[in-house]
């Protein structure tokens, strides 16, 4: 991606730069009969933030998120990698707030419930990858610095009979393969996280939780890019680069 893309180009409307803001995103992969398929939602024409783009379930982090106790935590791996180069004090709670932030939003945007049978049961982390990271450039109408999980669709207890219908915030739920995917509106950084799954699909599998994470962000006016996870990058130099 470079920053003089139209879809940078033509959202810096703010010469004030706003911090930020925490979010999880959940990419949901399922198996069987044919190609893998990744659940995906429309988003409303009404946002101010990507107005009908197609996006995977996801959203901010709530104070709440880091309060919950899970009932299985999440890889250490997956862990480690959230707890990298993390913005302000890092902590664990705030690493599996981030996890049960992407369970949450998935649950009120779509009904369908990950690592649980029931929304008020303790959720299950052990199954979420931490695939990318990315944070969104300066001067757009919201930012946020958004993490990337990748999971097994076997993982929800209800894939098949959603608890609602996710009040539509996400319009046109659909379960589609890459081929049906290419053909949608996606955001910059979804049509980079598909190509970057695309290769472990291919090979029938799912990334490990010890698998590289590209971090991706803006300085200057040079799109940078970072692994997390490879060898080395823990002893880099740790800049916050939330300008």
């Amino acid at each position: 991606m470079t920053y003089d893309h139209p879809e940078f180009a033509g959202s810096r409307l703010h010469a004030r730069v706003q911090p930020p803001k925490d979010s999880a995103t959940l990419m949901l992969v399922r198996g069987g009969a044919g190609a893998p398929r990744i659940l995906m939602g429309r988003r409303a024409k009404g946002h101010s933030f990507m107005p009908n783009k197609f996006v995977f379930p996801g959203g901010r982090l709530d104070a709440a998120d880091c309060r919950v106790k899970p009932g299985r935590d999440l890889h250490p791996a997956t862990l480690a990698k959230l707890l990298h180069r993390m913005r302000g004090k890092p902590s664990a709670a705030r690493a599996r707030g981030l996890a049960h932030a992407a369970l949450r939003e998935t649950w009120e945007e779509t009904g369908l419930l990950f690592g649980r049978s029931r929304p008020e049961d303790a959720p299950n982390l052990s199954g979420l990858t931490l695939f990318m990271r990315a944070i969104t450039p300066p001067g757009r109408t919201r930012r946020f610095d958004s993490r990337f999980f990748v999971a097994d669709a076997e993982n929800l207890s209800n894939i098949d009979r959603p608890h609602h219908d996710g009040g539509g915030e996400l319009l046109a739920l659909s379960w589609l393969t890459l081929d049906e995917i290419a053909s949608l509106d996606l955001p910059l950084i979804t049509i980079d996280a598909l190509k970057r799954l695309k290769p472990f699909l291919d090979r029938g599998h799912l990334p490990p939780p010890d698998c590289t994470a590209s971090f991706q962000y803006l300085r200057g006016k040079q799109w940078m890019e970072d692994e997390i996870g490879s060898p080395g990058a823990y002893s880099a130099q740790a800049e916050s680069p939330d300008r």
